[in-house]
């Protein structure tokens, strides 16, 4: 068996690994903007009806959705679309390149977003559950 082969056995594992980290660290950046942890913004949690307020919803809540596996490329979707306006909205006006206007991680998050929105959730997670029950 080479080498390709035996690391393309563990592909669907690294998506779920992938999907998971990326659930996991997007929820922290909604619990900011919601409930001020970890700093918060500015040392404050955001309220109803602020803006940052609903990215914090769809950060907190479609991170945990992500973090399981749960209607993922839905969700994918949903956040995925969240990131690129925060980016055009938030950091583009600031520059042209990401590195300049502070937004590459909003480019990092949304493309790794529409990748699940294509790739699904992989073998650790909710849906796969559902999906095998059916």
């Amino acid at each position: 068996m080479a080498k390709t082969d035996r690391l393309n056995h563990y592909r669907p594992w690294m998506l779920s690994v992938l999907r998971i980290v990326t659930g996991f660290l997007f929820v922290e950046h909604g619990a900011q903007k919601l409930f001020g942890a970890l700093g918060g913004i500015g040392g404050m949690h955001l309220a109803f009806p602020e803006k940052l307020w609903f990215a914090g919803v769809i950060e907190f809540f479609g991170g945990l959705l992500i973090l399981v596996g749960l209607l993922t490329r839905c969700v994918a979707f949903i956040c995925a679309g969240e990131m690129a306006y925060a980016y055009f909205t938030q950091h583009a006006p600031h520059g042209f390149w990401p590195v300049v206007n502070h937004g590459e991680l909003a480019v990092l998050y949304c493309f790794v977003f529409l990748y699940f929105v294509t790739a699904g959730a992989g073998p650790i997670s909710l849906d796969h559950l559902l999906r095998k029950r059916r």
